[in-house]
């Protein structure tokens, strides 16, 4: 049950993610191109692609379950494909837009200072566990809520991906593409990305807060996706994985309430797709530790993850972020975070 200073916290994080998405537009407006513009990616995936050791990955999930005994952790999946990045690395990735300064760090500060803040929380990531190699990403968002135009979203331009996929290859890194649908959906939205999920090291969020299914404007509640529209994404990035004879996609799923998914114990298990439950709120460490065990621990799919906010973390309560010794006592352990 959330309490009333809970959901003051989880309203003034929907009311300031939506100005920071309606900053797109004020500060510079992006124009859309054509399917033509996108460049391929010619680098290798980054895990070698070499059959699943079955009894690895299972002493590997056992370890990031952190000594779990409800039976919950670790998750129940199937085998991953070959050369699946879960759980063999941990990823730390930068969020944002480069047309906004206030959506994340990831278009907040210039991109040689940017790089070396990342490899620094890098650095001190692996520092603060050994075990598993840190793997560098950067979280994009292509399709960003706003408050009035087109279906209440805008689509970045294909040149600007182009351009973070690049970055994420100078650091031997990833790219996350993250899409908030407003008043579209999933089905229109996703497969307008598909030169780019067909990448091997392209993989894709979703932010149900941003699903209007209700008729509101984003920023007037929070939004919601079912068990099936993760599916369709699941089932959409599945047949790319086949066709194109791709290593495992990982679909990222941003979450800091209960409603914002339904249903997850129908959420498919494919060896095609890993997915991660990000604890997407912001807050003081009671607050998201509280967060984590209602929407991540107790409703398990496969992987969990965590979002760090440089300024928001810090706005309440004892005004201080999670340290990185903190965050790797939660139960499970996450494999992905996410600073913003």
């Amino acid at each position: 049950m959330k309490t009333p200073g809970t959901v003051a916290l989880l309203f003034f994080f929907l009311f300031s993610m939506l100005s920071c998405n309606s900053s797109t537009s004020t500060e510079k407006t992006p124009k859309t191109d054509s399917l033509k513009t996108v460049k391929k990616d010619s680098s290798a995936p980054i895990a070698e692609r070499k059959p699943i050791d079955t009894a690895d990955f299972d002493r590997r999930m056992k370890e990031l379950a952190n000594g779990d005994t409800t039976g919950r952790w670790p998750a129940k999946m199937p085998y991953p494909l070959a050369g699946a990045l879960l759980p063999y690395y941990r990823i730390v990735s930068f969020y944002g837009n480069l047309y906004s300064k206030k959506m994340g760090i990831l278009g907040e500060i210039p991109k040689d200072e940017m790089f070396a803040k990342l490899k620094q929380e890098c650095k001190e990531w692996q520092a603060a566990d050994t075990t598993i190699p840190i793997l560098p990403c950067l979280h994009y968002i292509a399709v960003t809520a706003q408050g009035a135009g087109d279906k209440y979203r805008l689509r970045m331009p294909f040149k600007q991906i182009d351009t973070i996929v690049k970055w994420a290859n100078e650091i031997n890194g990833i790219t996350f593409l993250d899409v908030q649908v407003g008043w579209s959906t999933v089905q229109d939205e996703i497969p307008r990305l598909e030169p780019y999920l067909s990448m091997p090291k392209v993989h894709l969020g979703i932010d149900p807060e941003f699903s209007m299914k209700f008729g509101d404007k984003p920023g007037k509640r929070i939004g919601t996706y079912s068990a099936d529209d993760i599916n369709y994404v699941i089932d959409y990035l599945a047949a790319l994985v086949k066709k194109n004879n791709l290593p495992p996609k990982i679909l990222m799923v941003h979450r800091f309430t209960k409603g914002m998914v339904t249903d997850y114990a129908r959420i498919k298990k494919v060896p095609e797709v890993q997915i991660i439950m990000d604890m997407d709120g912001w807050g003081d460490r009671v607050l998201k530790r509280d967060s984590y065990k209602a929407y991540i621990f107790k409703e398990p799919v496969e992987f969990a993850g965590c979002k760090l906010f440089y300024k928001n973390d810090i706005k309440k309560g004892d005004k201080k972020m999670f340290e990185k010794d903190e965050v790797l006592k939660l139960t499970p352990k996450p494999v992905y975070i996410q600073y913003q």
